[in-house]
């Protein structure tokens, strides 16, 4: 047992001066889950630029651009001189417009009511706008 303690000392010293040699350096890593929302945070705004580059690519925005004075050059300029939060929040907003919309609802909602209005008034006598009505008395 003596002779195998005698022969194991140089070889555990060796052991451990290679383990601290190993480790010592070597920071630990730490592993954590990511979580969708901050693996999407942290693209969304190099999209949202990109976003609104494509926006200002385009011809009719480009016509409306210099209807204004103002050239898609130095547009781009200001799109990447732009802070991460307000080149999200411009992109957010220029998403949830909608292009064009709302004039045949709203046309729609009058004449409605306006139908109703007369239709009501009808009924009630004051008007003789529609045949199919008979006014109460």
């Amino acid at each position: 047992m003596k002779a195998v303690r005698f022969r194991m000392k140089p070889v555990s010293l060796l052991m451990i001066v290679i383990m601290l040699t190993i480790s010592g350096p070597i920071q630990s890593a730490f592993g954590a889950i990511i979580g969708t929302e901050e693996l999407l945070n942290e693209a969304h705004p190099q999209n949202a630029r990109a976003h609104l580059k494509e926006l200002l690519a385009r011809q009719d925005i480009q016509n409306a651009l210099r209807s204004q004075g103002i050239e898609p050059d130095e547009a781009a300029a200001r799109i990447d001189s732009l802070s991460n939060a307000e080149a999200v929040r411009a992109a957010d907003h220029f998403q949830q417009l909608r292009a064009a919309s709302g004039f045949l609802e709203t046309f729609l909602i009058l004449v409605f009511l306006t139908f109703l209005i007369l239709l009501i008034t009808d009924i009630a006598g004051y008007t003789d706008i529609f045949p199919f009505v008979t006014p109460m008395k």
